[in-house]
């Protein structure tokens, strides 16, 4: 018998655990990822704090993977919780596969959940920072990331890759498609009664951040930390403070949008110290 509610948390980073942990109680816990061992670690540490989990591996990417996990979240109970924190940063992988993973992930992700997400359920993605410091869109580009067909996303004219600058490029275009994305689902998952959001956090701790603070933009992000408002890196607990508020019944009335939580880093790179020469 189907009588439990499911948080599926799409990205077993330090993140995704923060929130997923923020919103689950009482609910059974999906961990999906592409690696072995970051589902391990994350199913000890959510086992061990009392929660009852189970693990599935999922290449974002990949249609057939994500149906297949919406298909296993589904045999468990009701989905009332999705978390997307799945990605791969500037540093960590080519053009294409940012690309692939950052935006036509996301995208997949968000419509075979909105095909699933239960009455009342809610969901949050992760964005970032970046999508904020692209240069403007065009309405028609805009439209186009938001509301172009998962599978013919990436034939976007503007998304070949003779168009895409460098791997940083990759990454804004994908942040920015990511709330894009979400504000045109929103429409669809209130059909169902469901709500969904964006989170773009700046620097938060995380091993994802530490192998951008090591690489080769680490100087500019270090700057970034010194010279904005707040004058430090985040934490994934202020992330999940965010994420609950958009998640529960506090956030009830907040669908399509998205919070940009990073410590006053876009306000410097506009009007501030970070502003470009």
């Amino acid at each position: 018998m189907k009588n439990k509610n499911v948080t599926v948390l799409i990205g077993a980073g330090s993140i995704g655990i923060a929130v997923a942990r923020r919103v689950s109680s009482g609910k059974h816990v999906l961990l999906a990822d592409l690696k072995n061992e970051n589902l391990d670690a994350a199913a000890t540490v959510f086992s061990n704090s009392g929660f009852e989990v189970s693990t599935a591996t999922v290449d974002v990417s990949s249609r057939e993977s994500v149906t297949h996990l919406a298909q296993q979240a589904t045999r468990i109970g009701e989905v009332t919780n999705v978390i997307h924190a799945a990605g791969v940063s500037p540093s960590q992988a080519s053009v294409e596969t940012i690309l692939k993973v950052d935006l036509y992930g996301t995208a997949l992700v968000l419509e075979v959940f909105g095909n699933i997400i239960a009455n009342g359920g809610s969901g949050v993605v992760i964005a970032s920072q970046s999508g904020h410091r692209l240069g403007a869109l065009s309405n028609e580009q805009n439209r186009l990331l938001a509301s172009t067909p998962a599978d013919q996303l990436l034939s976007l004219p503007m998304l070949h890759l003779s168009q895409v600058k460098d791997t940083l490029h990759a990454y804004q275009l994908s942040k920015r498609g990511n709330s894009l994305r979400v504000m045109a689902e929103a429409v669809r998952w209130g059909k169902r009664g469901a709500r969904i959001n964006t989170i773009s956090p700046g620097i938060i701790i995380t091993p994802l951040a530490k192998d951008e603070l090591a690489g080769p933009r680490g100087e500019g992000y270090r700057r970034m930390i010194e010279l904005c408002p707040v004058g430090r890196a985040g934490t994934s607990d202020e992330v999940a403070n965010v994420a609950a508020l958009l998640m529960g019944p506090e956030g009830a009335f907040i669908t399509g949008s998205d919070i940009l939580m990073d410590g006053g880093v876009t306000s410097s790179y506009f009007y501030g110290e970070l502003a470009p020469k």
